[in-house]
């Protein structure tokens, strides 16, 4: 034997490991790193051979039972030596020959060694198909029987004497080896044999006497460990079936013997279940919980859900408590990667198990299983996870809900990688705040909410504003926290974001507290209808008034409806009715919630907003939605009578109070346009339209004889300008100032005209904008010509319609050609300004046939500039031109004859005033050059591409980058264009 193990495990002569073998030995492997905390090696071996599944054992592909874990097979490793030929069993036939002392192996008799130890293989395996026999010899023995007592129990033809003799006789035909569970074999002896008969006599006895069929007499079955918990269910009280009794006169054992012959197998697991119909519920349970386990590994993933209402109603009535968690375990493994209908499913089957069992079996049973899984590879699994959480909140105990399960959630919500993961947490958060009643916990549930809030992913960030902050806000309503910590609290947080933001306002944290506000408008509105004078009055009787479509804004979910706050579409419209009366007639006296929404919320609102930075765009848009809500959800009356006074009295816009030579300091804050986008523009009847149009015209003639800054204003037109309904508002407001008799409001419309044309139809363009600008291009000042030049590049940009391009490109034509425009500087600076904002994404007939050429001409006009301030600042323009030009597709014939001169034109300028600019411009040149003279011994290609022909790839990313930082040395600009070696 030692000969053999040698040889078996030398290196050398050992078989390769089969595919099979390795994947159940790496199952084995990753199942003890699991059990003995090893994860991270579990993981990395999991890594290393993702092929595999982990999870399941059918996966390996073998089709046997799972083996025991690899501590187990290591401690039974020394129970299966072979004994050696010194010792034989008495049962075993060996032969005497074989008797015969161990020698040495050596390597000069190792065939010959090979060869008996081949030998001994043969009839080793011999020996155990003669066993096998035996053991079926036994099984047939004791199969017949249990048929003969079974036979005499129902005929009572025969006495219990004779069933002992047959017995006897039977048992006396068995061989003197029987096995035992593990498989070993032991001699048996005389007295064996007779315990053995006795205890056969008294389990006859016992069944041909009706006693309980639970015996203690083992059978074949019982013997087995695979079978121990198998046990035989009868009902006492059940009649026993009667059968019709036979008239012929066989003998008992050849009646037996013919039965035998039908072919019946109860000496398996299956085989024992089949044979054993269950008479009792619990009987059925049992033969659910023993089979069930059995069964899942066999069905196609694809079908396994529909076994999920049999493992839910086993478990739920299974009386063991180990079987009801395997179950479970089971129910939550059932499918590897669950899609979303399966999940549905298996929360179906949760829930109704949790009605079904109560709080403490959930808690103890559903609960670990959820747990286990929190930080599954899948996401699918973690996903189930998330959403368990939520729908089990209604049946947990409620200390579980505030502490385990909040946790768990945070956890996941902090940890998880999978957006889908944290956007079901974020809703089963929102679930759990509309279940937890501990106070303690609300600071928690509004940092979660701020936490939530800060997602990169959109979708967990709209599960925030659909689920959480409505549930939330609901939890803080009963708390009494709505008005006087949740908004508050949020305001501080945008106003200290705003002190801090000086010199770098923190956008997405703006974004993120204003929707954050926008979301708790609706419940802050109904805590103000609940919480009214006329809120006893409120009664459903007769008809009820009818709710307009669009009284509120569209909610981002259900929860938001306020509607669904109050209760009943029909109860909001009974105290919509009494809260417009209220505010008509009777006032707010004593309607403390209303009154700190106007005494409070609404004055701090405007103070922050006028410590907005005007030329955000983000910012002014954030709040001037947050405003537009927030009027349309408190109403048309309450926008008029509490919100516009509050923002007019801080605005002042009487032309009487303005001061010519300061200004007005509140009209060129973010109020402006934020009153004029986000209150001005709620309700859009007439009179609303006549108001906005108003204070528009107002604003611009105001800052414009006030000298003051425009962003303001540039602000409301361009917020305004994003919507095509209001383009024929704004085009009212800008004519206003067209014939306005100040040339400063002229000029101020007409370069308001610019903002307004992205987006806006060619037909509104040609029939009011070109108009209005051909009026203000021949206006008697010379600054209002020069402002029309913006806007009328942007026709070029924007616009297809050639009648009107060649009308746009005639009057820039004239600018630049008439002699009465020769010598305004600030004319050339505009208009070489316009064409190096326009020209790369303007038609390419007007850049090629237009603005090249009249480029070189203003260059090379400007080297006979005699005032060099003048000089640098046109050579500074037109620099800044080419740089944009030089990204466009422009033909070489074009290149030769305007852009090359009009660079050396350039460089001469730059020679003077600039070196650093002119060093730039020296290598564009040279660049240029040598790509015009290889053009020819290179394949015709239509058109060049400036970007690629003056600088190779790498130069040219290096050239854009370096255009905005020309206050670098010449050093350093002189490398720019040094192709890398």
């Amino acid at each position: 034997m030692q000969e053999r193990k040698n040889y078996k495990s030398s290196p050398e002569i050992q078989e390769p490991i089969k595919p099979l073998e390795k994947r159940a030995l790496n199952f084995l492997v990753n199942e003890y790193l699991l059990k003995n905390n090893y994860k991270l090696s579990s993981i990395t071996f999991s890594d290393e051979n993702d092929d595999q599944d982990f999870e399941l054992w059918d996966d390996v592909g073998l089709n046997i039972p799972k083996p025991p874990d690899l501590l187990q097979l290591y401690r039974n490793c020394g129970n299966h030596v072979i004994s050696s030929k010194g010792v034989v069993d008495i049962a075993v036939g060996v032969e005497i020959e074989d008797l015969q002392p161990p020698c040495t192996i050596n390597q000069d008799s190792f065939p010959k060694e090979q060869v008996q130890q081949t030998a001994l293989i043969e009839e080793l395996e011999y020996q155990i198909s003669l066993l096998n026999s035996e053991k079926q010899s036994l099984a047939d023995q004791m199969k017949n029987l249990q048929s003969e007592i079974e036979f005499l129990k129902n005929n009572h033809l025969m006495s219990t004497l004779t069933v002992l003799e047959s017995a006897k006789h039977a048992l006396d035909q068995v061989p003197q080896t029987v096995p035992v569970g593990n498989g070993q074999y032991v001699e048996i002896t005389g007295s064996d044999t007779v315990s053995r008969t006795t205890h056969q006599e008294n389990c006859a006895t016992s069944l041909v006497s009706n006693t309980t069929a639970d015996s203690e007499c083992p059978s074949t079955e019982t013997q087995s460990p695979h079978y121990t918990n198998i046990r035989h269910q009868t009902t006492l009280s059940k009649e026993p079936v009667q059968f019709d009794k036979s008239n012929r006169k066989l003998a008992p054992a050849f009646h037996q013997a013919l039965l035998s012959f039908c072919r019946m197998s109860a000496d398996s697991r299956l085989g024992s279940e089949v044979s054993r119909i269950a008479d009792s519920e619990e009987s059925v349970m049992l033969m659910l919980g023993r089979c069930l386990p059995h069964i899942v590994p066999n069905v196609l993933l694809a079908k396994r859900e529909e076994l999920i209402p049999l493992i839910l109603c086993t478990a739920c009535l299974h009386p063991e408590s180990k079987e009801r968690d395997q179950l479970l375990h089971i129910l939550f493994n059932l499918i590897k990667r669950p899609d979303d209908e399966q999940r549905q499913m298996i929360l179906t089957g949760c829930v109704a198990f949790a009605r079904h069992v109560g709080p403490t079996r959930v808690e103890a049973e559903l609960l670990p299983q959820c747990w286990e899984q929190i930080n599954h590879k899948y996401p699918e699994r973690r996903l189930l996870v998330a959403e368990s959480c939520g729908a089990l909140a209604p049946y947990l105990p409620k200390e579980i809900r505030s502490s385990l399960v909040l946790s768990m959630l945070q956890q996941m919500l902090t940890e998880d990688k999978a957006d889908m993961v944290r956007e079901a947490v974020v809703k089963s958060l929102g679930i759990i705040m509309g279940y937890i009643d501990d106070t303690d916990k609300y600071v928690q549930g509004f940092e979660l909410m701020i936490l939530a809030l800060g997602d990169p992913s959109e979708r967990v960030i709209s599960a925030v504003h659909q689920v959480f902050i409505p549930a939330f806000a609901a939890w803080s309503t009963e708390l009494n926290n709505l008005q006087s910590h949740l908004i508050p609290t949020l305001l501080e947080r945008i106003e200290k974001l705003l002190r801090d933001g000086e010199h770098g306002l923190d956008e997405h944290k703006l974004h993120m507290y204003l929707s954050a506000l926008q979301s708790l408008t609706p419940p802050l509105f109904a805590v103000v209808l609940q919480n009214a004078p006329f809120t006893s009055k409120a009664k459903l009787h007769g008809e009820v008034p009818l709710i307009e479509v669009t009284r509120f804004p569209r909610p981002a979910s259900p929860l938001q409806d306020v509607a669904v706050i109050i209760g009943s579409r029909e109860q909001l419209a009974v105290l919509l009715q009494l809260y417009d009366y209220q505010l008509e007639h009777e006032g707010t006296t004593g309607w403390e919630s209303l009154l700190w929404v106007v005494n409070q919320l609404l004055p701090q609102l405007i103070e922050t907003v006028g410590r907005i930075n005007v030329t955000s765009t983000t910012c002014v848009h954030e709040f001037s939605r947050f405003f537009w809500r927030l009027c349309r959800t408190f109403g048309k009356i309450f926008t008029n009578t509490k919100v516009k006074p509050q923002f007019q009295e801080i605005l002042r816009l009487s032309e009487e109070n303005v001061d010519a030579s300061a200004g007005n300091g509140i009209l060129t804050k973010a109020t402006v346009p934020i009153y004029a986008t986000g209150v001005l523009t709620c309700y859009n009847q007439d009179e609303d339209r006549k108001l906005l149009v108003g204070f528009l015209e107002d604003v611009m003639t105001t800052l414009s004889l006030s000298h003051a800054p425009l962003d303001s204003l540039k602000a409301a037109f361009v917020e305004l300008g994003a919507n095509p309904a209001y383009h024929e508002l704004l085009l009212t407001v800008l004519w206003y100032g067209v014939v306005h008799t100040s040339a400063l409001v002229r000029c101020t419309a007409a370069r308001m005209f610019e903002l307004i044309l992205q987006g806006m139809s060619e037909a509104l363009i040609d029939k009011r904008v070109a108009p209005a600008l051909v009026t203000l291009s021949s206006d008697p000042e010379f600054s209002v010509r020069i402002a029309t030049i913006p806007a009328f590049g942007t026709i070029m940009e924007t616009v297809t319609q050639r009648e009107l391009l060649e009308r746009v490109k005639m009057q820039l034509a004239s600018f630049l050609e008439d002699p009465q425009y020769q010598d305004q500087h600030s004319l050339h600076m505009e208009i070489i300004k316009t064409f190096g904002r326009v020209g790369p994404n303007a038609e390419p007939r007007f850049r090629d046939e237009f603005v090249l050429p009249h480029l070189h001409k203003l260059a090379l006009s400007n080297n006979m500039q005699t005032v060099e301030s003048k000089r640098l600042d046109i050579a500074t323009q037109l620099f800044e031109s080419y740089s944009a030009l030089a990204c466009c597709f422009i033909s070489e014939e074009l290149m030769i004859n305007h852009f090359l001169p009009g660079l050396r034109c350039l460089r001469n300028d730059m020679e003077h005033l600039s070196p650093e600019h002119e060093v730039i411009l020296s290598s564009m040149i040279k660049e240029c050059e040598q790509k015009v003279e290889n053009k020819n011994s290179q394949e015709p290609q239509g058109s060049m591409s400036i970007a690629a022909s003056l600088v190779s790839e790498d130069t040219k990313t290096k050239f854009l980058n370096k255009m905005g930082q020309l206050t670098t040395s010449g050093a350093m600009l002189a490398n720019v264009f040094q192709r890398k070696k």
